[in-house]
């Protein structure tokens, strides 16, 4: 093999240049991959918390409905409840004594 300096300095440039290049595919690749997992992950961790979400809210309806309740009514008909028991208490008493 007689192989000339210049030539062993040229296949060791190429050979370099091809490693490097093969490197940096390689590092781009991996970029890319770590890049597309990382979107997954937030996409998944997005569906997650919706899906949560939907479920709180499904069980919170299924407890507590959502209607709309009109408190001052709603007081009035207990004052009107209480005022018709103590009436009633008011006979009991009055009919024992």
């Amino acid at each position: 093999m007689s192989q000339s300096p210049l030539d062993a300095f040229f296949l060791g440039r190429a050979t370099a240049t091809l490693l490097r290049d093969q490197a940096q595919h390689l590092f781009v690749e991996f970029l890319s991959q770590l890049g597309r997992f990382d979107a997954e992950q937030q996409q998944r961790l997005h569906q997650f918390v919706e899906e949560v979400q939907a479920r709180a809210r499904q069980e919170a309806e299924m407890v507590v409905p959502r209607q709309h309740v009109d408190w001052q009514a709603l007081i009035d008909d207990l004052r009107a409840e209480i005022a018709a028991l103590r009436t009633e208490l008011q006979r009991y008493r009055n009919r024992d004594s």
